[in-house]
């Protein structure tokens, strides 16, 4: 397959917007990498950058040792899936995968084979001499990688491909694109705003916002360890809860509790001692029994877990909502005051939004 490196690589358009900013990254050869971020954070224009739909303002983007910066995107040996499926409604399935090998005038017999073996692996065989309209929005986004996948490119670029179908489908879809994946053993870029299909998806994920890459590491490092406050609020579902405390010896002060830190958290806010920090705590890390008091405004039973909505202490402040993720059936009524206990808290610097480490005291 291939591997691809991305060498200080800026975008700026002709009203000298700047979309990308010195964007850095190696793609190892069979790696699967999933750009994730909000609208306009320009995921998507480093996808088209990579795939030659986009010129590169500044920087260089090597595949397998050589530069392809300026080569055009016909001569890139790549095969990108779009959001649309971009689909010819009057040729069938068949002719639809086949397109871009006849294009090429490959003979009609490899043609055939390549066309037969893609669609036993996407489970399309029996649909070859049906029309687009009469298949599924999954289906089809199926087809839509077969024709990627009869061509046997060296990268494989997905936009935001699930965009367009259900949820049950969107899942149904990503298990299969995963499955493909590891039989291929392809290197695979793919763009999406979804975290789920990031951490479920990924080798790798890169975390944008605003041009800039936040944080580049595996699902369970951006989970475990994000770097800033950005990536702490984006991965995750429901997300983090934030609040102001100061750091006092071994505690924790907010305007509505009290908390205490253990040796070790002590030992990482060593330096903030007497300062104001940001407190990111993740609704899964939420406990009953404790010194916080929460009351209760709603409840949402999810059968295993009850995602519980409240304010904390007597405010009613936006700034002091918390919600929790408690395990079991539970059935708070408003009003109700629960105490809880953080069972892992993150840390985050007030002015730089970094996250306060071990390693940052170093």
């Amino acid at each position: 397959m291939a591997e691809l490196r991305l060498e200080h690589i800026d975008k700026v358009y002709d009203n000298n917007v700047q979309a990308v900013f010195d964007f850095n990254l190696d793609v190892k050869d069979g790696e699967f990498i999933v750009f994730v971020g909000p609208s306009g954070c320009g995921k998507s224009t480093t996808l088209r950058m990579i795939a030659g739909l986009e010129d590169i303002t500044a920087g260089k983007l090597i595949l397998d040792g050589k530069d392809i910066t300026s080569t055009p995107a016909k001569d890139r040996d790549m095969a990108m899936v779009f959001q649309n499926y971009a689909l010819y409604g009057h040729m069938t399935i068949y002719e639809n995968m086949a397109f871009s090998l006849t294009l090429r005038k490959e003979n009609p017999n490899v043609i055939h084979k390549k066309v037969l073996a893609a669609a036993v692996i996407l489970g399309l065989t029996s649909q070859l001499n049906k029309k687009p309209s009469q298949l599924s929005g999954g289906q089809r986004q199926r087809v839509a990688m077969g024709r990627s996948i009869v061509r046997n490119p060296k990268l494989f670029l997905f936009d935001e491909p699930l965009s367009n179908l259900d949820a049950k489908l969107r899942g149904a879809t990503r298990r299969e694109i995963l499955l493909l994946h590891k039989r291929l053993g392809a290197t695979m870029l793919y763009v999406t705003h979804d975290q789920t299909e990031a951490l479920t998806l990924a080798d790798r994920i890169v975390c944008m916002s605003m041009g800039h890459v936040q944080q580049i590491g595996t699902p369970l490092e951006l989970y475990d360890s994000p770097a800033n406050l950005f990536v702490a609020s984006f991965i995750g579902l429901p997300p983090m809860n934030f609040f102001d405390v100061k750091v006092e010896k071994k505690e924790l002060i907010g305007s509505q509790f009290r908390t205490a830190l253990s040796d070790e958290e002590a030992e990482i806010l060593k330096d903030y001692q007497g300062k104001t920090i940001t407190l990111g705590v993740r609704p899964e890390n939420i406990a009953e029994g404790g010194d916080v008091p929460v009351r209760v405004f709603s409840n949402e039973n999810l059968g295993m877990n009850t995602l519980v909505h409240g304010h904390l202490g007597t405010s009613k402040s936006a700034d002091d909502k918390i919600t929790a993720k408690l395990r079991g059936w539970c059935n708070y009524k408003e009003g109700d005051v629960v105490k809880v206990s953080f069972t892992r808290k993150h840390f985050f610097d007030k002015e730089t939004t970094n996250a306060i480490r071990k390693e940052s005291n170093k």
